[in-house]
């Protein structure tokens, strides 16, 4: 699992971008969230997620929130 926050939410598309540890900035669907709804994403929230490859580059999937303690 790869470890990043979230960087952009654009609610009214349906999409946002992750910045990921290694310092690149992946795009993902709501589709790939689980664990909360897509509407109750905040910037700078820590995540986990995969990355599959997709015909416009890597993309994030499976994306969790992190709880922080």
């Amino acid at each position: 699992m790869h470890k990043g926050k979230i960087n952009k939410v654009v609610r009214d598309r349906g999409f946002g971008f992750i910045d990921d540890t290694d310092g690149r900035q992946l795009f993902f669907h709501q589709s790939s969230v689980s664990g909360v709804e897509f509407d109750s994403l905040r910037g700078e929230e820590q995540v986990e997620f995969e990355v599959e490859d997709s015909p416009k580059g890597p993309r994030a999937i499976n994306i969790k929130i992190i709880e922080q303690a």
